[in-house]
């Protein structure tokens, strides 16, 4: 298995077609496109005929002319062909709030790209146009063709701090990040990963020189419900572990719907858990709204996320977030020094009406360190605001590429 720097040997092969000759349907057409968009990968091996991908903890053995689950990644004449080449939908500058990132570099915007497919089938997915885009015939979006250079020059012209893989699940693409990433590096750019958590210590290794912030959901407690997301829950607890014994910043989200993950032992377990891994992982407690095939949970109220949130604080947790809901959910969108209370960000939605951490990542008051990835020169280099033209100017943005 291949590690360390990425490099493709080509980004296209006329023989990398998995999918039928002649295209019966919306997806398949789809599959012999992105088929035409993939290298040979570098997390797996052979073992016997078939191959074992390792990028994601479903770990694939798979026969020749076959996907694995994710159905990007497949085996052609005994190599590994993975997504490579371009982008889905284009490129988004995103506040870093939004990944959420509320510990990294506060304020600053996030160049992401994603690409299409998913190790997970989540019936409530938010980004379903992209990750379902092969199991869902009415998925999918544009692609569109982009070498590492372009989206980190892109990075730069939009005054990006970071860039994010996301809105599909990154792992089963982690080459394509593999190529991305060290060119953001070089440019003074922090990386970061949004993910479901499956993880493998092979990708984490694969990734972790470029990675300096990584994003998990939990999404639950019980694995039964876990599978029918198309996932384990030991796998997910474990991508945590591992994510944060590699040295990586962690913060964690659970989306909180009702009926399904909301009950008050349910959470109590999840920031439990988060705590016995460290007490200083941040935990952001989001609202579900009806989306995609889960339509008849009601909406999350605000009340329900700022009591999942008093729970995370009560099991011992020194940073717990209440999301999308600005402005109603009280001081749970802000950051406290765990050790003396002080007010340290002040936050509505994704806009920072106030920020107080030193250069050297402490508490003003108590000098207590702050967990985090911190901008070196404090406040200065933090954008502030507090109106609402700077609220809405906040919001994620669409990069015109022309």
């Amino acid at each position: 298995m291949q590690t360390g720097t990425f490099t493709a040997t080509s980004t296209r092969s006329s023989r990398a077609k998995v999918a039928p000759a002649k295209p019966r349907t919306r997806s398949e057409s789809l599959a012999l496109a992105l088929d035409s968009r993939t290298t040979v990968g570098a997390l797996w091996r052979a073992e016997g005929k078939r191959i074992r991908c390792v990028a994601c903890g479903h770990r694939c053995l798979i026969a020749e002319g076959r996907r694995g689950i994710c159905k990007v990644r497949f085996n052609l004449d005994g190599q590994l062909r993975v997504p490579f080449g371009y982008v889905a939908g284009g490129l988004a500058s995103d506040p870093v709030e939004k990944k959420p990132f509320f510990h990294v570099y506060p304020g600053s915007d996030a160049l992401t790209f994603g690409m299409l497919g998913c190790d997970f089938h989540c019936a409530y997915c938010q980004n379903w146009v992209t990750s379902q885009a092969l199991r869902d015939e009415a998925a999918g979006t544009s692609i569109l063709e982009l070498a590492p250079e372009q989206i980190i020059q892109t990075a730069r012209h939009s005054g990006a701090r970071l860039v994010v893989s996301s809105y599909n699940e990154p792992l089963i693409t982690a080459e394509w990040a593999g190529a991305v990433f060290p060119a953001a590096k070089s440019a003074g750019l922090a990386c970061a990963f949004v993910s479901n958590g499956n993880a493998t210590p092979e990708a984490l290794d694969f990734l972790r020189q470029w990675i300096t912030a990584y994003k998990i959901d939990l999404k639950g407690f019980n694995d039964r419900r876990y599978r029918t997301l198309g996932g384990t829950l030991a796998a997910v607890t474990n991508g945590i572990r591992m994510v944060h014994e590699r040295g990586l910043w962690l913060e964690v989200v659970t989306l909180v719907v009702p009926g399904f993950n909301d009950s008050e032992p349910e959470l109590c377990d999840i920031a439990r858990f988060i705590a016995s891994v460290s007490r200083d992982i941040p935990w952001h407690v989001t609202a579900f709204h009806p989306d995609y095939r889960m339509t008849e949970p009601a909406a999350t109220t605000a009340r329900q996320i700022v009591r999942a949130a008093e729970i995370g604080m009560e099991e011992g947790l020194h940073f717990v977030y209440a999301g999308n809901a600005p402005g109603r959910v009280a001081n749970w969108e802000n950051t406290y020094c765990p050790g003396c209370g002080e007010l340290l960000i002040e936050r509505v939605g994704y806009l920072i009406r106030d920020y107080n951490i030193t250069g050297d990542g402490k508490c003003p008051k108590c000098r207590k360190v702050v967990p985090g990835i911190w901008p070196a020169g404090g406040a200065v280099e933090v954008h502030t605001g507090g109106s609402m033209l700077d609220f809405y100017q906040r919001s994620a943005k669409r990069v015109d590429l022309s």
